[in-house]
């Protein structure tokens, strides 16, 4: 039977729906505030949940269930949700639309948007450090928290947001360009791949090296992919204003090489991520196709 992509998808981005949400019910009466409503509607009910499918699909990659990997999957994709906010605030990207509705600042108030990516951003930390119900030694625990912390701080994905700050209306070469993506977008793709093999309990540092590799492959695809889209697709596929990038004047892969050559690159990218998963066997079959759908997809 041929792997259905879609179908795997579907059921990670179920599985992650369901633990976030049982994250936040446990956070109760904390949520029944319009703070807490900010954080629900910044976290639960959109998104391609990206991030927690490469942790569930890594756990599986080296043998574990995917219960095992539901705590990292939480933290990766509270992250996210967290930089969503923030990068949409005027201060930032100035965004009104965020996932095919209006972003967290425009349905309720800047100042809440501000504190709903706070809690997002240390709540991320509270499910990893959380010691009910994990079945991760605490030193395995600490490196998961301590690779966290770097690709979301200013080693990461902040370092990459104030990059892409100054960037803006200038002029940048191709090294800084993958530079920015790399700690913007790609280190949390990493430390999500990286998370999910650490949930698993017979992790090599051969086969951690190795998706690693992968990870740093595909994070960069995801970003050139996410460029291509940004000239030819539209606001309603997307869930986000078409044209932002090139509306902010921000230097992308498009606009430095062109559509095509920029088509080319994700392509060599997504060569290089199945290359590194050459030594696994067919329980990587899921990070190949998600290798090939980052560059595929249309949204």
């Amino acid at each position: 039977m041929s792997f259905d992509i879609t179908h795997y998808l579907r059921e990670c981005q179920q599985l992650a729906e369901q633990a976030m949400t049982r994250v936040l019910s446990a956070q109760q009466p904390d949520l029944d505030t319009r703070l807490g409503a900010a954080i629900r509607y910044a976290s639960l009910e959109g998104g391609k949940r990206v991030r927690p499918v490469l942790v569930y699909a890594s756990a599986e990659a080296l043998g574990a269930d995917r219960s095992s990997a539901d705590a990292a999957a939480c933290a990766v994709e509270f992250i996210h949700c967290y930089s969503l906010v923030h990068d949409d605030l005027p201060a930032m990207d100035d965004d009104d639309l965020r996932r095919g509705r209006p972003t967290v600042h425009k349905a309720f108030d800047e100042a809440t948007a501000i504190l709903a990516g706070d809690a997002l951003l240390t709540l991320a930390f509270e499910c990893l450090s959380a010691t009910h119900g994990s079945s991760q030694e605490p030193a395995i625990r600490l490196q998961m928290l301590n690779r966290l912390a770097i690709a979301a701080g200013n080693r990461g994905m902040v370092a990459g947001q104030a990059i892409d700050f100054a960037l803006m209306g200038q002029t940048a070469d191709l090294d800084r360009l993958e530079t920015m993506h790399r700690l913007k977008t790609g280190a949390l793709i990493r430390c999500s791949v990286e998370l999910g093999a650490l949930s698993a309990p017979a992790a090599s540092p051969e086969q951690l090296r190795a998706l690693s590799n992968y990870a740093d492959a595909i994070g960069l695809a995801f970003q050139v992919q996410d460029d291509i889209l940004d000239v030819s697709s539209d606001t309603v596929t997307l869930g986000k204003q078409q044209g932002a990038d090139q509306a902010l004047n921000k230097p992308t892969y498009v606009s430095m090489l062109g559509l095509d050559a920029a088509v080319r690159k994700a392509d060599e990218l997504t060569e290089q991520a199945l290359a590194a998963l050459k030594d696994f066997d067919q329980k990587a079959d899921p990070l190949r196709h998600l290798a090939n759908y980052i560059t595929s997809r249309k949204s």
